[in-house]
C-alpha cells in the first residue's frame, strides 16, 4: 500500500478519478431534477437522459477501445477532460439564454468521452505499477466507488437544492479543470509503452479483427465474458423491481430504497478495504464463486422476506463480497491481459454488458406481468448461481498473454 501512495503517476490518476465520480454525481443528481422540473416531470424526457447516457457505450466503446490501444493514454485523458470542459461552458452559457433542452449535450459528450478515458486509466495503471501492487491499486479504485454510491446522490441532490443548475455547472467546470491539472502532472513516460508498439500503418479493422482473435484465445477473457453476460441479464431481471421488494414484501415506504442502496455501498467499501489489505492472498476464482454464490442466494432470500433487518443484511453481506470478487476479478484481468489490447477489451466487454443489462431491465415488467415477483427473483437467482459455477473455471496462472495466433490462419 505504501508504494501506491509513493508512486506519482497513481495518486494523480486516482486524483482525477476521485474528481470525475464527484462531477458524474454532481452532473446526474443536476440534470435529473432540473429536467424533471423544466419538463414538468415528463416521463419521455427523463428517460431520454438514460438513453444519452447508455446509446454512446453502443455506438464509441468499440471504437475508443481500439483507438486507446492507439493513443498515448495520458494525452487521451487530458483531451477528455479538456473536451468535458468546454462541453460544460458552452451549455452553461445556452442555458444561461434560456435554451434549457442543452443540458442533454452535456451528458451525452461526457458519456462519448468517458469510453475513450476508461481503457486510457486502465493502460496507466498496468504500466506505472508491477504485477505485485495491481491488486491493491484495483482494490482502493473499488473503495472509492463505493464512497461515491452511498454519498453521491445525497452530496449531488443537496448542492443542486441548495444552490441551482448554474451552481452545478460551474462546480463541474472546476472539477473537470482540476481533473485536467492532474492529468497533466503524470510523468510523459506512461505514454510509452512498455511492449510492441502498433504499427501506424495498421487499419482499423484489422486492429479491431486482431482484438477479436485476442479474446478468442484468452482462456480467461471468454470464461469472463460469459459471466458478465449471465451476471448482466440476472442483474437487469432485479434492478427494476427493487421498489416492489421494498414497498411489497417489506410494506416500507419507497423512499426506503435509498437505505438499502446504502448498505450495499458500506458493504462495497468495507469489501474494497479488506481486498486492499489482503491483495495477494486472494484468490481470483474463489472469490468470485463465493460472491456470485452468495448472490444468488440472497436474491432467493430478499424477494422472500418480510423482516427488513434480514433483507438490508443480504445487501450488506452482497456488497462485501462482490466488491472483493470484482476486485481480485480486474486485478487478474489487468495482470494477465497485454497492455496492447486493454482497450480493445473494455471496448468489447461494456457493450455487451449493458446489452445484456438492458435486455433484462426491459423485460422484466412483462416476466413480473405474466408471472410474478418470486418467479422473477427466483429465475434471477438461477442465473447467478449458475455464473456462480462458471467462475470456477477462471485460470489461475497469473502469466500474461502476450502473443496472438496468426492472422491468416484465422480469416
Amino acid at each position: 500500500m505504501k508504494l501506491l501512495l509513493t508512486n506519482r503517476s497513481f495518486v494523480l490518476l486516482m486524483l482525477s478519478d476521485l474528481l470525475q465520480n464527484a462531477g458524474i454525481w454532481i452532473r446526474n443528481m443536476a440534470l435529473l431534477y432540473f429536467v424533471m422540473e423544466k419538463s414538468d416531470s415528463d416521463p419521455v424526457a427523463v428517460s431520454l437522459l438514460t438513453v444519452i447516457e447508455y446509446a454512446p457505450i453502443f455506438l464509441f466503446s468499440i471504437i475508443g477501445g481500439v483507438l486507446a490501444d492507439r493513443w498515448r493514454p495520458k494525452r487521451t485523458m487530458l483531451w477528455g477532460d479538456i473536451l468535458s470542459f468546454a462541453s460544460i461552458l458552452l451549455v452553461f452559457l445556452v442555458v444561461m439564454s434560456g435554451y434549457w433542452q442543452a443540458v442533454f449535450a452535456v451528458t451525452l459528450i461526457s458519456a462519448i468521452v468517458s469510453q475513450f478515458s476508461q481503457p486510457s486509466s486502465m493502460k496507466i495503471i498496468k504500466r506505472c505499477l508491477p504485477d505485485e501492487h495491481v491488486s491493491s491499486a484495483m482494490a482502493l479504485s473499488q473503495t472509492m466507488m463505493s464512497l461515491f454510491i452511498i454519498g453521491g446522490p445525497v452530496v449531488g441532490t443537496a448542492i443542486y437544492q441548495a444552490f441551482g443548475l448554474e451552481a452545478s455547472l460551474i462546480g463541474l467546470l472546476v472539477i473537470f479543470g482540476m481533473s485536467a491539472i492532474c492529468i497533466s502532472f503524470i510523468p510523459s513516460s506512461v505514454d510509452q509503452s512498455t511492449g510492441p508498439v502498433l504499427p501506424s500503418e495498421n487499419s482499423f479493422t484489422k486492429e479491431l479483427r486482431e482484438g477479436f482473435i485476442y479474446m478468442k484465445a484468452n482462456r480467461l477473457i471468454k470464461i469472463m465474458l460469459l459471466v458478465y453476460i449471465i451476471l448482466a441479464l440476472g442483474s437487469g431481471f432485479v434492478q427494476p423491481l427493487d421498489i416492489f421488494v421494498i414497498t411489497e414484501r417489506l410494506q416500507l415506504d419507497m423512499t426506503s430504497v435509498q437505505w438499502f442502496t446504502a448498505l450495499e455501498g458500506f458493504g462495497m467499501l468495507i469489501g474494497g478495504v479488506i481486498a486492499a489489505l489482503a491483495a495477494g492472498k486472494l484468490k481470483g476464482s474463489v472469490m468470485m464463486f463465493i460472491g456470485l454464490a452468495f448472490l444468488g442466494t440472497s436474491t432467493f432470500v430478499e424477494v422472500l422476506s418480510t423482516w427488513p433487518v434480514l433483507t438490508g443484511t443480504m445487501r450488506f453481506l452482497t456488497g462485501l463480497l462482490l466488491a472483493m470478487a470484482q476486485t481480485v476479478l480486474m486485478a487478474a484481468m489487468i495482470r494477465q491481459v497485454d497492455e496492447k489490447f486493454v482497450g480493445r477489451l473494455n471496448g468489447f466487454i461494456t457493450p455487451v454488458f449493458t446489452a445484456m443489462l438492458l435486455i433484462g431491465s426491459g423485460t422484466t415488467g412483462m416476466y413480473m406481468a405474466s408471472t410474478s415477483i418470486f418467479v422473477v427473483y427466483f429465475t434471477a437467482g438461477t442465473l447467478f448461481l449458475v455464473a456462480s459455477i462458471v467462475s470456477l473455471r477462471f485460470p489461475v496462472s497469473a502469466e500474461p498473454m502476450s502473443s496472438v495466433p496468426d492472422l491468416a490462419k484465422e480469416v
